[in-house]
């Protein structure tokens, strides 16, 4: 949509340590998806602003990949501070633009500094080894050096924790970032590059250029960028790391998911229903990690069906604002648009419903974009509600015999980002979690998503490329390996060359 006359914020890009609005003359419209109204002009990134966004990043990054460990560190343990105290205008933001309820808002937040955590340990992360002696007089040792430029290209539904899944780590190997965060709520990536600065980060380490796929795809193919992070859905995770494969660069594209979650009939399913309701709709279901498959074994069917409905009938929906509010608006009206086709199309396919979300008023909000709680029983396979990834409150319900059967369901599934099973039995959960081909599990833990010391990434469609991100994974994937071999011999014992292959 094209900015309307009636709006008063801009949103600038901040290149080279300064907020600007470039050269550039296309703009966007910024809304609030619980009003429906257009809050904000987004300015959009022409050629001349990524050129200057990378020249800037490319002289920085010379100088501050020679800065001390100690000096990285000290910058970072100041912008953990700062982000910290910064949580409430943070989360402000990020529930005007992307409609989640503030309590998700001030968690995805802290889920990102536990990674500014992580990566203020640098020095120890770093660390290479040295093996002595190796043969007569001779020494090998290895140690690590950031790429340069890396860019990363992140999602709309997390503004804060997803580039704080990067930028840490990129910044803290020694490398230039430049953020491009998702045109529907770009406000918070604006406040943290102030905030980087204001902790004594040197212009051009930390950038945010604003744009569209134009400026996505003059980051993919621009020979001075060596890296790209990418969080998205699959079509374009997968078209993100083909193209920038293809120019020579190091990628990371982390694409969409279907996360199934096994209901076994000795499980709690009181305690699996309140995590089930939860893991669906929170943040509208609108998460990477969301459960939106609930598979039903045996006997558990028909109880655990009738407990999420409860739940389900029972979730607050409001303007994430309201202080009772449980779950806020989906993003845009299109996306509202595409969670209601794609349940008409299952309810049409004979799938019951049980919950429904689709005709959702909320008072005072006529305008904005709701959709309900949404409980989906008897759903097959071959329905675009197990197919697609919904990205909406939507649980699907899918019946099956045996833990077996559940086994292979997921196994089938195209995506492998993330799974769960509730259970009471540890025979059940190790079998299941040595036999599902998903990268991320739970054992009654419905959003396993792993803490800051080890690495988020799934398998199979949900992810391109070979390394996961942040964590040991991370601190892998944004540095080089050099490995030395070295000699001093003393001059006078000195010997000639050999042209044998060298040997012991």
């Amino acid at each position: 949509m094209t900015a309307t006359t009636t709006e008063t914020t801009v949103i600038n890009h901040f290149i080279d340590g300064v907020e600007t609005a470039g050269v550039g003359d296309r703009t966007t419209s910024v809304f609030n998806p619980a009003t429906g109204k257009a809050t904000a002009t987004l300015r959009l990134a022409n050629r001349a602003d990524l050129e200057a966004a990378v020249a800037a990043a490319r002289k920085a990054a010379d100088t501050w990949g020679e800065i001390s460990l100690a000096r990285r560190t000290a910058v970072l343990f100041k912008f953990r501070e700062l982000v910290a105290s910064h949580v409430e205008e943070l989360a402000q933001l990020v529930t005007a633009e992307h409609g989640k309820v503030l309590s998700d808002a001030k968690g995805e937040i802290g889920r990102g500094l536990e990674v500014v955590e992580y990566a203020c340990g640098i020095p120890t992360l770093l660390k290479g080894d040295y093996s002595d002696q190796v043969s007569t007089g001779i020494d090998v040792f290895n140690f690590r050096e950031p790429l340069g430029v890396v860019a990363g290209i992140t999602p709309f539904n997390f503004p804060v924790m997803v580039p704080l899944w990067m930028a840490p780590m990129a910044i803290a190997t020694g490398n230039a970032f430049i953020l491009k965060p998702s045109e529907r709520d770009p406000s918070a990536s604006l406040l943290l590059a102030k905030l980087w600065k204001e902790a004594g980060l040197p212009d051009g380490v930390f950038q945010v250029l604003h744009g569209d796929k134009e400026t996505v795809d003059g980051l993919l193919t621009h020979p001075d960028v060596d890296g790209i992070s990418f969080v998205g859905s699959t079509p374009i995770a997968q078209y993100v790391h083909e193209t920038a494969t293809r120019h020579g660069k190091r990628v990371q594209a982390l694409g969409g998911a279907k996360n199934h979650a096994i209901v076994m009939p000795d499980a709690d399913l009181d305690n699996a229903a309140d995590h089930l309701a939860a893991a669906a709709f929170g943040s509208a279901g609108e998460r990477c990690m969301a459960i939106s498959v609930a598979v039903a074994v045996g006997d558990a069917a028909d109880l655990i069906v009738k407990k999420v409905e409860e739940r389900a009938l029972a979730v607050k929906v409001n303007n994430g604002t309201a202080p009772d509010a449980e779950m806020g608006p989906v993003i845009t009206p299109a996306a509202k648009e595409r969670i209601v086709r794609i349940v008409t199309e299952a309810e049409a396919a004979g799938a019951a419903m049980v919950v429904d979300g689709r005709d959702l008023v909320v008072p005072g909000h006529e305008d904005g974009f709701w959709v309900g709680p949404t409980v989906i029983d008897h759903v097959k396979t071959e329905m675009t509600a197990y197919q697609e990834e919904i990205f909406g409150p939507v649980l699907v319900v899918v019946r099956v015999d045996t833990l077996e059967d559940g086994i292979k369901l997921i196994n089938a599934n195209p995506y492998g980002n993330g799974t769960a099973i509730f259970t009471s039995s540890g025979a059940a959960a190790r079998k299941f979690q040595r036999s599902v081909t998903v990268g991320m599990i739970g054992i009654n833990v419905p959003l396993p998503v792993p803490v800051a010391y080890h690495s988020f990434g799934g398998w199979k469609a949900s992810l391109f490329g070979d390394k996961h991100i942040y964590g040991p994974e991370g601190v892998s994937f944004y540095t080089r390996g050099k490995v030395v071999t070295s000699r001093w011999p003393e001059t006078h014992h000195a010997s000639g060359a050999s042209y044998n292959f060298p040997s012991n």
